[in-house]
Parts: structure tokens; sequence; C-alpha cells
């Protein structure tokens, strides 16, 4: 039984960085590092550091951030970059 994906949303002030379906994401927060997968339960949190996102494909994408919120509900996750440097690699 496949996982169903979940689906990203990443923004800044700017815009929209990334929207799309991945299969778990990656990130830190002042506890440590965590990983969300499908199904996860309902979650909100600060980060910082990065995200890192696995794609359908198995490919890895990472967003550098300074700060943002995280919050996942229903297999949505939507993060809302702060004011620093965001870039995708």
């Amino acid at each position: 039984m496949q996982a169903s994906p979940l689906i990203l949303t990443v923004k800044n002030r700017e815009g929209i960085l990334f929207s799309g379906e991945v299969m778990s994401l990656t990130s830190y927060n002042d506890k440590g590092k965590f990983d969300i997968l499908s199904k996860h339960a309902n979650f909100i949190s600060l980060i910082k550091k990065n995200i890192e996102y696995r794609l359908k494909t198995g490919e890895i994408k990472k967003i550098d951030v300074d700060n943002a919120v995280l919050k996942v509900i229903d297999n949505k996750v939507d993060v809302y970059l702060g004011i620093g440097r965001s870039t995708e690699t």
C-alpha cells in the first residue's frame, strides 16, 4: 500500500516558492529534527535552518530558511517564510 502524498505550499512575502505533492518533509525546530509523513497529526511549529521535501519521483529538494511557521492539517502542509533570505536548491 503506497502512502498518499502531502500537499506542500511554501510561501514568502513575494509569493509562492513551491506548491505541489510531496511524499515527506523534514525540518528543524527548537526540539531538533523532525519528519512529516502522510496522515501526520495536526501540527504547528516554528522552524529554522531548512526544509527538505521528497517529490513523488524520489528527488529531494531543499529550501533554506532563517525562520518560518509550518502548519499541518489533513495532509496539507503550509510553510510561511519570514523576512530572511530563502532559496530553493
